[in-house]
C-alpha cells in the first residue's frame, strides 16, 4: 500500500513540475512579460525556473521508475 501511495505522489509531482517547467519555457521563448504589482520579472527568472522545475520533473519520474 505504501509503495502505491509513493508512486502516485511521484507521478503527480512529476506532472506538476513538468507543466510548470513547460510554462516557464514557453514564457521565456516567446518573451512574454510577467508583472507582479509594480515589478516586472526578468526573463532570467523564467530560464532559472525552467531549469529547476525541469530537474525536479526528471527526478520525480526517475524515482517513479526506480520504484516500479
Amino acid at each position: 500500500m505504501e509503495n502505491i501511495s509513493l508512486q502516485g505522489f511521484l507521478l503527480v509531482a512529476g506532472v506538476v513540475f513538468g507543466s510548470v517547467s513547460l510554462l516557464h519555457l514557453v514564457r521565456a521563448t516567446n518573451s512574454w512579460r510577467f508583472v507582479l504589482g509594480p515589478m516586472e520579472l526578468p526573463m532570467a527568472v523564467s530560464w532559472l525556473g525552467f531549469l529547476i522545475t525541469f530537474s525536479l520533473c526528471v527526478w520525480a519520474f526517475w524515482l517513479l521508475i526506480a520504484t516500479l
